[in-house]
C-alpha cells in the first residue's frame, strides 16, 4: 500500500496536492470526462491503461510539475500507511480547523481583470477551516463536534488531481480508498457529498446524503462504486437516527433500541477497519471484492435505515407520504392531549415510544418472513428492545408499582387519585382511573392479555397498600423478553396470585359478607326493630322542616336504637360505622337527575305519550321538606372494601333507603289514618243521613286501596326484588370464598407459579354486586323517569288524603245535624264552669257541607285511580318489553285499583279492611 502514489487521509492528500493545483492549474477550471476525451482525442478511450495526453502547455511547466510531484511523493510516503480509521478524527479536525479561512477565501470577491493587470496576483490564504462545539442534547453518547466542511467548499489548491488523469489501476486504488473514507461517513478526494445536500440540516441527515463521483472515472468502476455507495448513504442516516432516538423524551424502548443498534454499527467500523487492512496488505485486493465483502452488510444496514425511516414518521420528525384519514379519532387525539397536558408534556409533537416501538418492530418481523437475515436482525432488535419494557411489566405483575420515567409503559398512573379521596370520590376515579390502559402503546404480543396485565396489577397495588407485598423482594428468573416461552405463563400465573390475594383479602381479611350484612340491616330495614324505634324516638325531629333538624340529635338517638339491649343491632359489629345524614333534596327530584343522563327508549316514550318527556325542571318543591324526606343513611367503609363499597355504591344503597323510608313513613301515616277514623265518635256514629254514610264507606275504601298499595309495593320491593336478588349475591360470595380457601394453599408467595386457575375475579364480584343494586333499583321502579313521575303523584295522593283525613272529621260533624247537637251540647256543659272569656263557639249545622266532602273526596278517588290505572299500564308495557319481574306487581296492585272485592292480603291486613 505504501509504494501507491496517494496521500492517505484526506487533509494530507489536499495539502500535498495544494502545490501541483498551485503550479499546473492557476487558471484553469478541473477538466469533464468530455472535455478530456476531445484533448485525447477519438483514439483514447477510457480502458486505456497509458498516461491521458498531457494538457496543451509548456515543456517547461511540465518539467516542474514533475519535479513536484516526486518532491511531494517522496514527502508522503512514510504517511501513506497510517489507517484512515486511526486518524479519521484527526482529519476531520484539520479539516475542521481550516473551515472559515476556506469559507473567508471562497466568499472573497475576485478582482476585476484590469487589477490583476496592474498588479501581481497576493498568494492565497491557507485554510484553515475551525471546528466548534454544537449545543448539549439530552443524548448522552450524540457527536457534540461541529461537521467538517465539505470538499466543494475547499480551494482550488486543496483539489485532487482530476481522474481523467489517472490510469485505470490508479483510478480503481484512488476509489478504493475514498470508498473507505465514504463509509466512515466522510467525504473522498473524489466521491464527495451531492451540492444539495447540508450536513448541518439534522432531517437531510436522517435522510441521508447522496453522492456525487467526480468526472473522469470508468464507467465500469463507476457502476460498482454507486452500488456500494447507497450501504454509506444508509450508515450516516442511522447513525443520525441512533444520535436523535437516544434523547430522553424518546423512552427507554428507544434507548435500548439506539444501543443495540450501536452494537451493530460497532461491528461494521471493525468490518472497515479489516477491508483497510486487505487494502493495504493484499495486491489483489480490487473494487469487486469490496463489493462482495460488502453484501451482507450493506442488507444490513438498509433493514436498520428503514426501520428507522418509519420510527422517525412515526414519531413526527419526518414527514410520512401517507395521507391517513384521522377524522375519526379526533377523540383520542383529544384525550392524548389532555393527557400530555397533565403530564406536562408538549402537545405539539408526537412521540413514538414504548409499546409502539415494540409494535413497529414486530409488523415489520411479520413482513419478512421470507428473508432470514432481516428476520434475524429485527429478531435482535426486537429482543433487546423489550427488556426495558419488561422490566417494567414485571416490577407491575409482581409488586403493583409503576416505574415509568417516560410515560411508555402500557398502565398509566393517575398519582393525583388518592385513596384518602374514596369517602368523596362518586365516580369511583380511584378504581376506575388511577390506574388505565394505553391502548395506544399496547405491544402486539400483550393485545391479547392486556386487561389480564391491567388487573393484576390493580389487584395487587390494593394488596400491597395494606402490607400484603414485599416490594423490596427482587423477582427471580423472570422473562426479559418477549421470545421467552414463559412469557405468558408469568402474565397468566401473576394475574392468578393477585387475583387470588386480593379476594383472600375482602372475603376472609376483611370480612366483606359481614359488611355486606351489615348494610343490609341498616339500608333495606330487614331487621327494623331498631329503625321503628329509632323513627319513633325522633318523631318531633324529623317533622320539623329539614333545614331545622338538629343532625346531632338524630344520630344520638339513632346510637341509642342500636345499642338497645333488646335490638337485634346491638349484635352487629360495625354498628360504628351507621351515620345520620340530611339531604337537601327530594328523592323524586334526585332520582330524576341520574335518570335524565339516559332517560327512556324512543319506542316506550312514543307508546307512553299520558306523560311529557322528563326534563330538568324540578318535580317537587324541596324548599320545605321535612326531615322524614331527607333522612339518609350514610356509612364508614374502611378501605380496601371501599373498592367494593364504593361512594358511587353506597349512594344507590342509599336511594334504596329512601325509597323504602318513603312507602314505611306512608304506610304508618295511612295506618294512623285508620286508627283516626276508628276511635273517633264522629266516624263510628250511625248518620240518619244515608248519604254521609255512604261518603263514609266511600272514605274507608279509598283509605284501605291506599294503604293495600302502599304494603303491596313495600313486599313487593322487599320480598320479590331485594331478597331474592341479594339471596343470589351471597351464594356467589360463598362460592368465591369455598374457592379462595381450597386454592389458597396451592398458590405461592410470589406469584411465578403455582397459582390456581382463576373462576372468579375480584373485578367479577365488584361486578355482581353493582349488578345487584341495579337490578334492585331497576325493578324497584327507580330508573325510569315516566315510573317515577308516575309513582310521584300516587304517593304524593296518598300522602295528602292522610293528613286531611284529621280536617274530614271536622266535615263530617257539620255536615250531620246530630252530630252538631252532641258537641253543641257537650261544648256547652263543658263551657259553663270556665270564664265567660274562654267560652267555646258553638258549631253551626251546613246542609251543603255533605256536597263539599263528596266534591273533595271524589277528587281524591279520581287522582287515585286515574294515576293508579297509568301506573299500571306502564307497568304492563315495560314487563312485555324490559323485564318480566313487572307482572308480579301489576298483579299486586290492580287489587288496589278495583277496590277490596276478592282480595285476600298476605300480610295480615284483614283487621284493617
Amino acid at each position: 500500500m505504501s509504494s501507491r502514489n496517494l496521500p492517505s487521509t484526506k487533509p494530507e492528500r489536499r495539502a500535498a496536492n495544494a502545490n501541483y493545483a498551485s503550479t499546473s492549474r492557476p487558471r484553469v477550471a478541473p477538466t469533464t470526462m468530455g472535455e478530456d476525451h476531445e484533448r485525447r482525442g477519438p483514439a483514447s478511450t477510457s480502458h486505456s491503461r497509458k498516461q491521458p495526453v498531457a494538457m496543451a502547455a509548456s515543456t517547461m511547466l511540465s518539467e516542474r510539475r514533475t519535479e513536484k510531484r516526486d518532491v511531494r511523493e517522496r514527502e508522503t510516503e512514510t504517511r501513506r500507511t497510517r489507517s484512515p480509521l486511526k486518524h479519521s478524527t484527526e482529519s476531520r479536525a484539520n479539516a475542521r480547523s481550516r473551515g472559515e479561512r476556506q469559507v473567508r477565501d471562497v466568499e472573497r470577491p475576485s478582482r476585476t481583470t484590469s487589477s490583476r493587470k496592474a498588479s501581481p496576483e497576493p498568494a492565497p490564504a491557507p485554510w484553515e477551516p475551525q471546528a466548534s462545539l454544537i449545543a448539549h442534547t439530552t443524548a448522552p453518547l450524540a457527536t457534540r463536534v461541529s461537521r467538517p466542511p465539505l470538499a466543494s467548499t475547499a480551494p482550488a489548491t486543496l483539489q485532487p488531481t482530476p481522474l481523467a488523469q489517472l490510469s485505470l489501476d490508479a483510478q480503481e486504488k484512488a476509489i478504493l480508498e475514498d470508498l473507505l473514507f465514504v463509509f466512515m461517513g466522510f467525504e473522498g478526494q473524489y466521491i464527495r457529498f451531492s451540492d444539495v445536500y447540508n450536513p448541518h440540516e439534522e432531517k437531510e441527515r436522517l435522510l441521508g446524503p447522496q453522492f456525487r463521483i467526480l468526472h473522469g472515472v470508468d464507467q465500469s468502476l463507476r457502476d460498482l462504486s454507486k452500488s456500494m455507495l447507497k450501504m454509506a448513504t444508509h450508515y450516516i442516516a442511522v447513525d443520525a437516527c441512533v444520535e436523535v432516538l437516544s434523547r430522553e423524551e424518546y423512552g427507554a424502548v428507544n434507548h435500548a433500541l439506539c444501543a443495540a443498534i450501536r452494537r451493530l454499527l460497532k461491528d461494521y467500523l471493525t468490518l472497515i477497519a479489516q477491508l483497510e487492512h486487505q487494502l493495504l496488505t493484499n495486491p489483489s485486493f480490487t473494487l469487486h471484492v469490496l463489493s462482495l465483502h460488502t453484501k451482507e452488510t450493506s442488507h444490513m444496514l438498509y433493514q436498520l435505515y428503514t426501520t428507522g425511516i418509519e420510527l422517525l414518521k412515526a414519531n413526527g420528525i419526518l414527514e410520512d407520504d401517507k395521507e391517513e384519514d384521522d377524522s375519526g379519532d379526533d377523540t383520542n387525539d383529544f384525550e392524548n392531549i389532555l393527557e400530555s397536558l397533565r403530564e406536562g408534556g408538549n402537545t405539539s409533537k408526537k412521540l413514538c415510544k414504548g409499546g409502539s416501538v415494540l409494535g413497529l418492530i414486530t409488523k415489520r418481523l411479520s413482513s419478512m418472513s421470507g428473508d432470514p437475515a432481516a428476520r434475524t436482525l429485527l429478531t435482535t432488535l426486537l429482543r433487546e428492545a423489550s427488556r426495558p419494557y419488561m422490566a417494567m411489566l414485571n416490577e407491575w405483575l409482581h409488586h403493583g408499582g409503576i416505574k415509568d420515567p417516560h410515560s411508555e409503559f402500557l398502565i398509566k398512573e393517575q398519582k393525583s387519585i388518592k385513596r384518602e379521596r374514596l369517602d368523596q370520590d362518586y365516580t369511583d376515579e380511584y378504581w376506575e382511573k388511577r390506574y388505565t390502559a394505553r391502548d395506544a402503546l399496547v405491544p402486539p404480543q400483550l393485545e391479547a392479555v392486556k386487561d389480564k396485565v391491567l388487573l393484576a396489577g390493580k389487584y395487587l397495588n390494593v394488596v400491597r397498600e395494606c402490607g400484603g407485598v414485599d416490594v423490596s423482594k427482587t423477582v427471580q428468573d423472570a422473562p426479559s423478553s418477549f421470545d421467552d416461552p414463559r412469557f405468558l405463563d408469568n402474565v397468566n400465573s401473576s394475574y392468578a396470585y393477585a387475583n387470588s390475594s386480593l379476594l383472600n383479602l375482602l372475603l376472609t381479611t376483611h370480612q366483606l359478607p359481614a359488611r355486606l350484612r351489615s348494610l343490609k340491616h341498616y339500608f333495606f330495614l330487614d331487621r327494623s326493630d331498631f329503625f321503628s324505634y329509632f323513627l319513633e324516638m325522633g318523631e318531633l325531629e324529623l317533622k320539623k322542616p329539614a333545614k331545622h333538624v338538629n343532625v346531632g340529635k338524630l344520630q344520638s338517638l339513632l346510637d341509642l336504637a342500636t345499642r338497645h339491649a333488646g335490638s337485634v343491632a346491638v349484635e352487629d359489629p360495625y354498628k360504628e360505622d351507621i351515620k345520620v345524614q340530611i339531604n337537601d333534596t327530594g328523592l323524586t327530584n334526585w332520582l330524576m337527575k341520574i335518570v335524565n343522563v339516559t332517560g327512556l327508549d324512543q319506542d316506550a316514550s312514543a307508546t307512553l305519550s299520558n306523560y311529557t318527556p322528563a326534563s330538568t325542571a324540578p318535580i317537587t318543591d324541596d324548599t320545605n321538606i321535612t326531615g322524614y324526606q331527607a333522612l339518609v343513611f350514610d356509612y364508614a367503609m374502611p378501605f380496601p372494601l371501599s373498592l367494593v363499597v364504593s361512594r358511587v355504591t353506597l349512594t344507590r344503597y342509599q336511594l334504596l333507603f329512601r325509597y323504602l323510608l318513603s312507602l314505611k313513613h306512608l304506610e304508618t301515616d295511612l295506618a294512623k289514618c285508620w286508627g283516626e277514623q276508628g276511635k273517633n265518635a264522629a266516624w263510628k256514629h250511625r248518620s240518619r243521613n244515608p248519604r254521609i254514610e255512604l261518603w263514609k264507606r266511600r272514605a274507608w275504601t279509598l283509605r284501605a286501596r291506599m294503604l293495600v298499595f302502599v304494603q303491596q309495593l313495600t313486599y313487593y320491593c322487599t320480598a320479590e326484588v331485594i331478597e331474592p336478588n341479594w339471596t343470589s349475591l351471597m351464594s356467589r360470595l360463598n362460592e368465591e370464598s369455598k374457592e379462595e380457601a381450597k386454592g389458597k394453599g396451592k398458590a405461592t408467595g410470589d406469584g411465578s407459579s403455582g397459582a390456581p386457575p382463576v373462576e372468579r375475579t375480584v373485578d367479577e364480584l365488584m361486578q355482581d354486586h353493582v349488578d345487584f343494586l341495579a337490578t334492585c333499583l331497576k325493578e324497584c321502579m327507580l330508573t325510569n323517569s315516566k315510573l317515577l313521575r308516575i309513582n310521584n303523584k300516587i304517593m304524593s295522593t296518598c300522602s295528602m288524603f292522610a293528613s286531611f283525613t284529621y280536617s274530614l272529621s271536622r266535615y263530617l260533624i257539620t255536615g250531620d245535624p246530630d252530630l252538631v247537637a252532641q258537641v253543641n251540647t257537650s261544648l256547652g256543659a263543658s263551657s259553663a264552669a270556665l270564664p265567660a272569656s274562654r267560652h267555646t263557639t258553638q258549631l253551626v249545622y251546613d246542609p251543603q257541607r255533605v256536597d263539599k266532602m263528596y266534591d273533595m273526596l271524589a277528587k281524591y278517588e279520581e287522582n287515585f285511580t286515574r294515576h293508579l290505572k297509568i301506573l299500571l299500564d306502564t307497568l304492563n308495557y315495560l314487563a312485555a318489553t324490559e323485564t318480566v319481574v313487572f307482572l308480579s306487581l301489576c298483579a299486586r296492585l290492580t287489587s288496589a285499583g278495583e277496590g277490596l272485592s276478592g282480595f285476600q292480603a298476605p300480610m295480615g291486613m284483614e283487621g284493617i279492611m
